[in-house]
């Protein structure tokens, strides 16, 4: 049985006890108990004594069978319940002052093994009911004592009883038939219909335990002299409120966290590479503070830089870019590179935001033909303006254009709003600054369409 916060209601329960049992044989006839008239600081001490001494004895047998055995579907161990109730049990003296009231007068060195278990198993059972009975008002708000949940467990027992006799009815015909409050003529729908002890009818429980005394070794529980169950004798709504409680909860918790165990293996394999990575790294860290290399020149490119300044024309590059590259490579390290490294940063980061490849302008930049002449008349205006007039004039998806000018989601030139972007200015503006362009083209054609009279000038196209 689960109800929300318990956690010693379920099979798993036996095995706590008998380990229990089994440790306090030890502690007991090692240590006797303090006398019931001694005084509190000497039951005080009378209890630690014991509490050390069965942390003592679950520990050496942690690595038993039973200690290993689940104890409970929330994944703890028979070895971990029993030492939390023991220690619930140094929390609550009430519940020792109790066994040593019991064990008075009794000598626990020539006593009955079976005796010593009984008193012992009789405390640790109240002490679970009080646990969990609190864990239970805990987790849901509701008022919940230890006899109620003596209840709660009498009920999931009684469930228990039906199911089995209702899978094996043919065997049981007329107890099955005196529970169901009816002869059976063939097979019962409510065999097939009980799936749960949800679906469980509170007067069949009422009739099975009235059946208990006819069928059974005795009277049911609700047919006894005993005022435990008193509130549930002749009270079908408490207990069908009860049942449906017992079986909403374990279908929530039926579960048990499958659907998350996959994520936390992940997880786990997660952590395990973070922490082997940085333990690598530390492994492999030099001794002394963390240092910055500097930048330094190649001296191959050095080389090369020389020779390009000193014959341009020879290695295909223009007198002026010459320079220029060779005073950037030269600068290396300077706070101008630095600014340069955050221009070039700054036009990927706006590439990638217009959905453009990361380093288009310095490709299209390079691309392009330095010795053009609407390059050369246009050099001032920079590259988005360029292609624009490019799109205005020829259009978008003109065959001359180098691979490096399209966009690779459409294979044309980028649009307007594009190009705005990687110009860093507004749309409008940039349509301005394209149709100045293009009438700074025809304005230098012009003379030489007149000087060529075959020649058609420049126009804006639309």
């Amino acid at each position: 049985m689960r109800l929300p916060g318990t956690r010693y209601q379920e099979p798993g329960w036996e095995e706590v006890r008998k380990l229990l049992g089994q440790c306090s044989l030890a502690a007991l006839r090692a240590g006797a108990p303090a006398h019931p008239d001694s005084d509190p600081q000497a039951r005080a001490d009378a209890l630690e004594r014991y509490v050390e001494a069965m942390a003592a004895a679950l520990h050496a047998l942690r690595r038993t069978a039973r200690a290993q055995a689940p104890g409970n579907a929330y994944g703890d161990s028979v070895f971990e319940l029993a030492l939390s109730l023991l220690f619930e049990l140094q929390a609550r003296p009430a519940d020792w002052h109790a066994l040593c009231e019991a064990l008075d007068g009794v000598d626990r060195g020539g006593a009955d093994d079976g005796l010593l278990r009984k008193k012992v198993n009789d405390m640790y059972a109240l002490l679970r009911d009080r646990v969990d009975a609190d864990n239970y008002q805990a987790a849901c708000g509701r008022p919940c004592s230890a006899n109620r949940m003596y209840a709660y467990r009498m009920l999931d027992t009684a469930y228990g009883e039906i199911a089995r006799l209702f899978a094996d009815w043919e065997r049981h015909r007329d107890q099955v038939g005196a529970i169901l409050g009816r002869e059976l003529a063939g097979v019962p729908i409510e065999v097939r219909q009980l799936r749960g002890i949800g679906g469980c009818r509170p007067e069949w429980v009422l009739r099975w335990s009235a059946t208990r005394a006819r069928f059974g070794p005795g009277p049911g529980p609700l047919h006894t002299r005993s005022k435990r169950f008193a509130s549930l004798k002749d009270q079908p709504e408490r207990i069908g409120a009860m049942l449906a409680e017992i079986g909403e909860y374990q279908v929530l918790s039926d579960n048990r966290d499958r659907d998350w165990l996959q994520d936390l293996d992940d997880a786990a394999v997660w952590m395990e590479d973070y922490w082997r990575v940085l333990q690598e790294s530390v492994d492999a860290a030099v001794p002394g503070p963390d240092r910055i290399l500097e930048a330094r020149q190649d001296a191959l490119d050095a080389d090369a830089c020389d020779a390009d300044a000193r014959d341009p024309a020879a290695a295909g590059v223009d007198p002026d870019d010459a320079q220029a590259d060779c005073a950037a490579q030269d600068g290396l390290g300077a706070a101008g590179d630095g600014q340069a490294l955050a221009a070039a940063a700054r036009l990927e980061a706006i590439a990638l935001a217009v959905a453009l490849p990361p380093g288009y302008m310095q490709a299209a930049a390079h691309a392009e033909e330095a010795g053009g002449w609407v390059a050369r008349a246009l050099r001032d205006a920079g590259l988005p303006v360029r292609l624009a007039v490019y799109a205005r004039v020829l259009g978008a998806a003109d065959d001359a254009y180098p691979d490096a000018w399209r966009d690779p989601a459409s294979g044309e030139l980028p649009t307007m709003r594009q190009l705005a972007a990687l110009a860093q200015v507004s749309l409008p503006t940039l349509r301005k600054r394209r149709d100045a362009a293009i009438d700074k083209l025809v304005a230098i054609e012009r003379p030489a369409a007149i000087e060529q009279p075959g020649a058609a000038p420049i126009r804006r196209s639309g």
